[in-house]
């Protein structure tokens, strides 16, 4: 009877919440200290599940039933802050200023996070609301094309295919971080956005520092630095649907739920995302789950545990393949790009057009012939299972499928009023790969280039003659499709520890160990109508009779072993911030290869000597005014070579004696905003060397063979300017604009010498390149970006984003460039325009606690034609035959995406 009327309480009390008058309190936290904001803060009532957590501003908001009430504030690191006896009337804002014990421990320390005026870098901060405001389902890099140097594509359109450049650097020399937790490969520096499909769903801010950044990790960056910093445990129980729907059957869902701040002490967040679509351009369907786990747990008021898992398990169609422009739009070829008659000629425009695709092919129903591949959220190299195609009608030669999921755990904890230390452990596997055909394909070169014929394929390996007429036995494939598998596994710690010598001088030190075991091997993938395909790959297991899931090819195994430590300080006082630091680290690559017989009869193996790298870097801000500040930078670089640059994966051989490539960087800025906030500018110039760029390449030995050369010595110089500004004149309207101005280039020629590993007698032969002068590729060095927003209604958003580039250099190789005759630059892109539509309506209905917001995106607005990647002097798609290289016709390409749309409707309760 006594529980039955403690819940007949409970549950009269809950519906006298419901139906009582609610009001909003909101406002911002800070630290007392620094005015920093606060990310991640808990602001609750005291003895209620209300509360909520600070984003990315440090602002928060709840609703409350009127009343009086005690609510506090606490944060990791600061000493928590409660208001007695606060009346709930009206609507309240309610700021908090935090005690600094120390420092304010939270993931964003664990990234780096630059703070305004004080940090001396280049950064630009995109918000949450600014995400959701403009990504639109794309790829989370294309969100970053209004920030100054910065340059990301969606390469062939296909999802998760995206990538981003820096002050001309590619993303293998740009940090990506998510959480702090490092994910750039571990062999070769390069991110797969595929891998990180539904991050843009759960990311609370991304912070872009340009240049050496402020970064403490071993994990130098010479073109700047990405963190992604996920939504934090929210102090509110609550949830989100948001239903999106776009162009070639597009359909994305996302959940998300708040368990609210239980018992004062912990709380869980949780995102689930399924996308599906036919792809823009032929056969990129996407067929991808997401998900995302966050869950906090404070252990006392010193001490608190922070726990965050996410992954992608996805399988999409590419477009890996570029092509000759003319086979996308022959009258843009000739009006624009200035193409000869014989040039369209050659390269005659696609049936599709702009969304053509070689790398696929319609096949006969009837063919019911199963594929290998992983099981979607399998979390090992060994859940993998015949399965039936993604589409009975067409096959895909290049299609990607893969789950990296990513955990860490965290713990922040205040061991004095002077200390504290941060420790993550995480935990990263992965498991897919990317197919493709192997063998004798049967290929139709109807159009402008060649493509598989399937039902050919499949008609020569079901019969008794080879596809030029030569007997074979009936059910021998000929051809099949491969999988090229990548399958690892990366554990790695990061500990930093805060010690504040005295209220201006302030010391970090800490850690960043990492091991990664990676397979990468080849496997039957679709024996395309045949029984089995012969295979002579395994020095160990020679003439085997493969099946569907087997080995073959090259089976290796490289392992990664990484350490380093840092040592930083910074000093405060009145107008100045200085800070410097040093790290060093170490890398220690292995190599075993399980199909290529050692010396000594065992398998094959590589262990060069551990390599040690170092950066120091420093600088200085100087505050003017309350509305401005000066800021200098400085830094040096020696980095490691990548695996690739120290072990030949297909023969073993080591680099003699390889060489860390070097960065030095200098930076100036300049940051200013009004007294009113209508105005806020940032400029700044950086000059960039990098040296002893370190590359392999394949030559022939004086004895005839093939061998491996390791060349380094290649130096190139980017400087430039970047401004970025935004203006508010009034309430109902916001302008921001940036725009980068870069010279890249490199310096000098190269005269290398390498060493004929054949014979220990021979002497050193030379390798020249002459690139002294030549612009680098892959980014325009001229980007402007316009962005108005306006708020005619309450509720209701519209964007409109203008971006320009130019002086865009084709990408080339530089170590191609041997020819001492051959000093022209690469294909310069004609100059284009794009613009964006954005727009969110918030729907004024009044249902409690349930909102209903309207958005879409338009991509592409005015569909304009444009180059958005190109090769220079392509080997598949050049016209040659009128003697001309590094022109139009000589590249290959993708253009630009047609224009494409994004629609949905979000439910907030």
């Amino acid at each position: 009877m006594t529980k039955m009327y403690k819940i007949i309480l409970l549950t009269l009390f809950a519906a006298s919440l419901t139906f009582a008058q609610t009001y909003k309190v909101s406002g911002t936290v800070t630290s007392q200290q620094t005015g920093e904001n606060l990310i991640g803060a808990n602001v609750y009532v005291k003895g209620l599940a209300i509360g909520a957590a600070t984003d990315a501003n440090g602002k928060y908001e709840f609703n409350i039933p009127s009343g009086s009430y005690t609510i506090i504030c606490s944060f990791i690191g600061f000493e928590a802050a409660q208001i007695l006896d606060v009346d709930i009337t009206n609507n309240l804002e309610l700021d908090f200023q935090l005690k600094d014990y120390a420092y304010s421990l939270s993931v964003t320390v664990l990234a780096d996070r630059a703070k305004e005026r004080e940090t001396p870098v280049a950064f630009t901060n995109l918000e949450k609301k600014d995400v959701e405001f403009k990504l639109g389902s794309q790829d989370i890099p294309m969100v970053l094309n209004t920030t100054p140097s910065v340059y990301a594509t969606m390469t062939g359109g296909g999802a998760g295919d995206a990538r981003i450049n820096i002050r001309g650097f590619d993303q293998r020399n740009v940090a990506i971080m998510i959480n702090g937790v490092p994910i750039n490969d571990m062999e070769n520096g390069w991110v797969y956005w595929s891998n990180w499909d539904g991050v843009g769903d759960a990311t609370s801010s991304i912070q872009i520092q340009r240049g050496l950044s402020a970064v403490n990790l071993a994990t130098p960056s010479i073109g700047g630095t990405m963190n992604v910093i996920t939504d934090p445990t929210a102090a509110k129980f609550g949830g989100r649907f948001k239903q999106e729907f776009g162009d070639a059957s597009f359909i994305k869902s996302t959940l998300s739920a708040n368990s609210g701040l239980i018992d004062d002490t912990w709380a869980v967040s949780a995102v689930i995302v399924k996308k599906t679509g036919n792809g823009l351009i032929d056969a990129t369907w996407t067929d991808a789950w997401a998900y995302y786990f966050g869950a906090s747990y404070n252990l006392n008021a010193t001490n608190r545990l922070e726990l965050y898992a996410l992954g992608a398990p996805q399988r999409h169609g590419q477009n890996s393949y570029a092509q000759n422009a003319a086979a996308y739009n022959q009258k843009y070829a000739r009006e624009v790009l200035g193409y000869s008659q014989a040039a369209l000629d050659k390269f005659p425009q696609a049936s599709s057009g702009r969304f053509y695709n070689e790398t696929w092919n319609n096949v006969s129903s009837d063919y019911t012939g199963q594929q290998w591949t992983t099981n979607l959220f399998g979390f090992s190299g060994s859940s993998a299972s015949a399965q039936d195609r993604h589409d009975p009608d067409f096959i895909n030669e290049r299609e990607n499928f893969f789950h990296k999921p990513i955990v860490n755990l965290n713990w922040y904890s205040t061991l004095s009023n002077n200390l504290n230390l941060y420790t993550t452990l995480y935990y990263s596997g992965g498991h897919g790969g990317g197919t493709g055909t192997f063998g004798d394909i049967t290929w139709d070169y109807n159009s402008p280039s060649r493509i598989a014929d399937w039902n050919k394929t499949i008609a020569v390996n079901r019969g008794s003659a080879d596809r030029k007429g030569n007997a074979k036995t009936a059910g021998e494939s000929n051809a099949i499709l491969r999988n090229s598998r990548n399958d690892q596994w990366t554990v790695g710690l990061i500990s930093k520890a805060y010690y504040k010598i005295s209220d201006n001088f302030k010391t970090s030190f800490g850690i960043d160990w990492r091991t990664a075991e990676i397979d990468h091997y080849r496997e039957v993938r679709d024996l395309l109508g045949g029984n089995y395909y012969s295979d002579n790959s395994d020095e160990f297991n020679p003439n085997r009779k493969l099946v569907l899931g087997d080995k073959f090819n090259y089976y290796n195994t490289n392992t990664v072993d990484w350490i380093g430590g840092y040592l930083q300080g910074e000093y405060s006082e009145d107008r100045w911030t200085v800070y410097g630091m040093g790290g060093y680290s170490t890398i220690k690559y292995t190599f075993v290869d399980h199909f290529q017989k050692g010396p000594d009869g065992g398998e094959l193996t590589a262990d060069p000597a551990a390599i040690g790298g170092y950066q120091v870097k420093g600088g200085a801000s100087f505050r003017v005014s309350n509305v401005s500040d000066f800021f200098v930078n400085a830094g040096y670089v020696a980095k490691s070579p990548i695996f690739d640059q120290v072990v030949d994966d297909g023969t073993g051989i080591i680099a003699n004696d390889p060489a860390n490539e070097i960065f030095t960087n200098y930076e100036a800025g300049w940051n200013y905003r009004s007294p009113d906030g209508k105005v806020a500018l940032k400029g700044n110039v950086y000059y960039t060397l990098w040296l002893d760029r370190s590359n392999s390449r394949g030559v022939q030995n004086l004895d005839g063979s093939e061998g491996i050369v390791f060349i380094n010595g290649l130096d190139s110089r980017h400087y430039g300017l970047e401004v970025e500004a935004a203006l508010a004149p009034i309430k109902e309207v916001r302008l921001d604009l940036s725009m980068s101005l870069g010279n890249w280039k490199y310096t000098s020629d190269v005269n290398a010498k390498y060493r004929d590993y054949s014979d220990a007698n021979n002497p050193d032969q030379e390798y020249n390149l002459y690139v002294d002068g030549l612009r680098v590729g892959d980014q325009p060095q001229t980007g402007l970006a316009a962005s108005v927003t306006v708020f005619p209604v309450k509720g209701l958003s519209l964007n409109g984003v203008v971006k320009h580039y130019r002086q865009y250099y084709a990408n080339w190789d530089a170590f191609s460039r041997t020819n001492p005759l051959d000093r022209q630059q690469s294909w310069k892109v004609p100059d284009y325009t794009v613009v964006d539509l954005h727009a969110a309506y918030d729907i004024p209905l009044d249902l409690g606690s349930v909102n209903l917001q309207l958005f879409g995106h338009v991509f592409n607005l005015l569909d304009a034609i444009y180059v958005q990647d190109a090769l220079d002097n392509s080997a598949f798609n050049a016209y040659t035959g009128n003697g001309v290289t590094h022109a139009a016709d000589d590249a290959e390409v993708f253009l630009g995406l047609p224009r494409s749309f994004n629609l949905g409707i979000s439910i907030l309760f």
